[in-house]
């Protein structure tokens, strides 16, 4: 299998697109706790409309060589994917935890980042003026994670962009 294939190359395992399984979905976790966290039709079109924007975007998995909003549809893993919520205090704002496979994903950064600017870079591509995302509190870098994208957060706000060009240095 070619990692960097286009398409869902994952196989057998995984469950047809566009059908609501929330045994296949991690809990929505703190980051979404006390927010409208999206389920049935409203959790399908978001991540129907994710799998287009990491098409766009490049957002792979390489070790599994699929899309990664592909990861929710992995019966393998039921417990990770993503989670969304709209901000209960702001509805131009949602909220996206990502669950990796493992508490110790090497990916996670660089997964949740490219999450973070391909939704922010193609915000023309729905409702939200900002998408907020985090990783599983349970992954050992999440505090350093989140850390990272609250600076990406702040640079979007005032710039308007996504900035290709920050390194993370951990």
């Amino acid at each position: 299998m070619n990692p960097f294939a286009r398409g869902d190359t994952g196989g057998d395992f995984l469950e047809e697109r566009s059908e609501w399984n929330a045994d296949l979905l991690p809990e929505p976790g703190p980051f979404l706790e006390g927010h409208d966290v999206l389920t049935d039709d409203a959790h399908v079109a978001f991540h129907d409309l994710t799998h287009e924007l990491f098409e766009r975007r490049g957002v792979y998995d390489v070790t599994f060589g699929y899309n990664l909003a592909a990861l929710n549809r992995d019966r393998r893993f039921p417990d990770a994917g993503f989670r969304y919520a709209v901000d209960a205090g702001d509805p131009a704002v949602l909220r996206a935890v990502f669950t990796p496979t493992t508490a110790f994903c090497p990916q996670a950064e660089t997964l949740v980042k490219g999450s973070f600017r391909a939704w922010n870079g193609l915000g023309d591509d729905h409702d939200y003026d900002l998408v907020r995302v985090r990783v599983s509190p349970d992954h050992y870098q999440a505090d350093a994670i989140a850390a990272e994208l609250d600076t990406l957060e702040a640079a979007f706000l005032e710039t308007g962009t996504v900035d290709r060009q920050r390194r993370s240095l951990f």
